[in-house]
């Protein structure tokens, strides 16, 4: 949903370059190149960036549906 802001594995900070690599990657660089560009040299810290995957936008779907049904009457 949300990524993480330190690596679970060594606590390196990568949140901080999301924006960055999801913008690149979607432009159509190549991921590996990304995380070099970006530092990112550990395997641990690269599975974070490269697996996320970035679902709040479905979820807020279901959130909003949810609001607009209106709620029954208790009978």
């Amino acid at each position: 949903m949300i990524i993480p802001v330190r690596c679970f594995s060594c606590g390196k900070l990568v949140g901080d370059k999301w924006e960055d690599f999801a913008r690149r990657v979607k432009e159509g660089e190549d991921a590996g190149h990304v995380l070099d560009d970006l530092g990112v040299s550990r395997y641990c810290c690269r599975r974070m960036l490269l697996t996320h995957v970035e679902i709040i936008d479905e979820i807020i779907q279901f959130y909003e549906t949810g609001k607009k049904r209106q709620p029954r009457s208790g009978s």
